[in-house]
């Protein structure tokens, strides 16, 4: 029996290259947190080197990514003893964090999606992401000129990327909900984030005073297999945006089935 009984729980999507960086990570985690391993190359006797690697729960599909893992294994009744579900990549460098720590601003700041803050100009696609050094946390930002039709709208706010995710329990039975069985790259779930929190540009933001390093190890690439003289991540790149437009797709139609069973005439657009 359990002395502890983990109030959090954090899940890495990880290969045995990455081993030494995710035993880094994991012990940036409390015995608050249930450790859980999703093993995407089949391998995971080799992390039984690692005292903490035997009180974890380890799940091994071959070539499988992260969101294909939560939509399988993180029902929100099966997590629904966790205040906060963590659902991080492998290559986080996390030097300047400390779980314990995150969860306290988290609660202060009444967030229910977040990240860490980004070392500046590091691995940043948005500058949403871009850690503050004058701040806690922050829930807006400014973007490139003409990328944010609405202030309160994503990239600008109700945003955070899909690499170091932390929801709270209520909202991951939302998210959960919207993740789909066979789109397994996440693409534009980060920008759909808002429609499971009220008001989402006050729930969602960046916890900038526990940080992280984002290092860009293209690990799923290397999982792919080489086609008509393409590299295997281009394989990959290309299936994720090709979701990305289905996932748009289906979430315009979903809104505006939603609207004409309650009465009310569609927008004329509903924007992910």
């Amino acid at each position: 029996d359990l002395t502890i009984q983990p109030k959090y729980l954090v899940t890495f999507t990880v290969g045995i290259a990455q081993k030494a960086n995710i035993d880094a990570a994991v012990k940036k985690f409390s015995e608050n947190f249930t450790i859980m391993l999703f093993h995407y190359d089949g391998r995971t006797t080799e992390w039984d080197e690692f005292e903490w690697s035997k009180r974890a729960i380890h799940v091994s599909v071959s070539k499988q990514t992260k969101w294909w893992y939560a939509k399988r294994f993180l029902h929100p009744d099966v997590v629904a003893r966790y205040d906060y579900i963590f659902i991080w990549d492998e290559d986080l460098g996390v030097q300047h964090f400390n779980a314990e720590e995150y969860i306290k601003l988290v609660r202060k700041h009444g967030l229910e999606i977040s990240q860490p803050g980004l070392e500046p100009d590091r691995g940043l696609t948005w500058q949403m992401t871009k850690r503050r050094g004058d701040r806690e946390v922050h829930k807006v930002t400014e973007e490139r000129p003409g990328w944010c039709s609405d202030p309160h709208l994503p990239p600008c706010a109700a945003f955070v990327e899909i690499m170091a995710t932390v929801f709270s329990r209520d909202a991951w039975r939302c998210v959960w909900h919207m993740i789909q069985n066979d789109l397994i790259h996440g693409w534009g779930l980060d920008f759909a984030l808002r429609k499971c929190v009220e008001p989402a540009h006050e729930k969602i933001g960046v916890v900038d005073a526990q940080w992280i390093v984002h290092q860009g190890v293209p690990s799923l690439g290397n999982q792919g297999k080489s086609e008509n003289g393409r590299a295997p991540w281009e394989g990959v790149r290309g299936r994720c945006r090709k979701e990305w437009g289905i996932f748009q797709a289906r979430l315009a139609d979903a809104e505006k089935k939603y609207y004409l069973d309650q009465g009310i005439t569609p927008p004329n657009s509903t924007s992910v």
